[in-house]
């Protein structure tokens, strides 16, 4: 007769193997391509059997990521007892976690899967986002009483924004590895903390000294992200309307599901035609995701009001398109958030568009901060380029902890911080 901690001990050996299985399976075929059946035969286990511990691929996603964590935390336990007095560790953990196979991968596709409120996985990656910070915060006020970061910083902002850069990075990485290194990046970012918020430099007075104004602002080039030619205007209203209610539905579908979980049937159920009246309009589903896209790139402005004369103004006025993008297009925000992470496979059809869009912002951003440096807003410390790529990971960050929790997490107000910090006001 089997006792109950026999079961007990049996129940839990089987759910390991089949984590470890379902590991393995998701770094070889990646994770969207495998399936349940899949990891249910790694495991030699049958499919029912496996249903009866995971019900969902993405919990078992889940399961496979908190056994990263779990190792993560006890590195960093073991780093934390041998460490100096104050010394942080950003860096020297993403430097541990990149020799991890499969697991930058596994967890970008973590965060853009559950970023979505219904997602079975969201309220287990909203808690893990709650506990970050609390060891972030932590270890910042450890290191701020040995003055390795500075009185003046907020350690709970800090801490959002190290988390936030930390998850851009991963993702940028993924997408342009010959020009993104995370843990150079996140060292950069962790040294900067010893020296006043708003400093001229490492050495140097604090905001507002040494800072030569230029004579006239340097110029610097617009941002094009639309790569997609606008919907086309002509025809019945009625026609019109409908592709708009398509592309509508489709993102909100995309967002919820992903790109290749959503099928056209599905969208044209929900928009209310049938599937060859969704043909008629977009002839694959390719054609409706570059829509999609180019729809989201339309309604999500980055662009400075046409009165701002200064490279570092225009910079300072990302916050409030922040602000108003979240206020107007959240779904667009989801929608960015779930297929940035999903289309990490390079046959992914949307993989392209988006290796592209964070070249091209990245050089946008480059450019801006190197007319803030000429102006004599940037100090010559930081080096526009670097900047830059920082810049466009804190923001992706900081909106995927926004859709985890939009109620306490105010992605403008940390963004403006991080710009205080950069730019100096005079």
């Amino acid at each position: 007769m089997t006792t109950a901690p026999t079961r007990t001990r049996n129940v839990a050996a089987t759910r390991e193997r089949i984590v470890e299985a379902a590991r393995e399976v998701f770094i070889s075929r990646g994770y969207r391509a495998a399936s349940l059946r899949d990891v249910a035969a790694a495991a030699d286990i049958s499919h029912p059997g496996l249903l009866k511990h995971f019900a969902t691929k993405d919990m078992l996603l889940t399961a496979v990521i908190a056994g990263f964590d779990r190792s993560a935390e006890t590195a960093l336990a073991d780093r934390d007892a041998a460490r100096d007095a104050g010394a942080l560790l950003f860096s020297s953990v993403a430097a541990r976690n990149e020799t991890i196979e499969g697991y930058l991968a596994l967890y970008a596709a973590l965060v853009g899967e559950g970023s979505t409120r219904g997602h079975p996985a969201h309220a287990a990656m909203r808690e893990r986002y709650s506990r970050l910070r609390e060891v972030f915060v932590a270890q910042l006020s450890e290191a701020r009483t040995v003055g390795a970061v500075h009185p003046r910083r907020d350690v709970h902002g800090e801490a959002i924004r190290i988390a936030a850069v930390w998850d851009g990075l991963q993702l940028l990485q993924l997408y342009l590895p010959r020009r993104v290194s995370l843990v150079a990046l996140l060292a950069e970012m962790q040294q900067m903390l010893v020296v006043a918020p708003g400093s001229a430099g490492p050495a140097g007075p604090d905001a507002g000294e040494g800072v030569a104004a230029s004579a006239s602002p340097a110029p610097w080039p617009a941002l094009d992200l639309v790569g997609e030619e606008p919907e086309a205007t002509e025809g019945y209203r009625v026609g019109r309307e409908r592709r708009s209610r398509i592309v509508r539905d489709a993102t909100a579908l995309f967002a919820r599901d992903g790109y290749a979980d959503t099928s056209l049937r599905e969208i044209a159920e929900r928009v209310g035609v049938s599937k060859s009246a969704l043909l008629h309009h977009y002839p694959s589903k390719d054609a409706l995701l570059r829509a999609v896209l180019a729809e989201r790139d339309r309604a999500v402005s980055v662009s400075p009001p046409a009165h701002v004369e200064r490279a570092a103004d225009a910079l300072r006025d990302l916050p409030r398109n922040a602000a108003a993008n979240a206020a107007s297009a959240p779904g667009l925000i989801e929608v960015y958030a779930v297929l940035s992470c999903e289309a990490l496979p390079p046959d992914h059809p949307a993989h392209d568009y988006f290796a592209q869009r964070f070249a091209m912002t990245i050089e946008y951003f480059t450019a801006l901060l190197r007319a803030a440096q000429r102006d004599g807003d940037l100090p010559p410390h930081r080096d526009p380029a670097r900047e830059a790529i920082r810049l466009v990971a804190l923001w992706d960050g900081l909106q995927y902890q926004w859709l985890y929790d939009r109620e306490s997490m105010d992605v403008a107000a940390e963004l403006a911080a991080h710009l205080d910090d950069v730019l100096p006001r005079r």
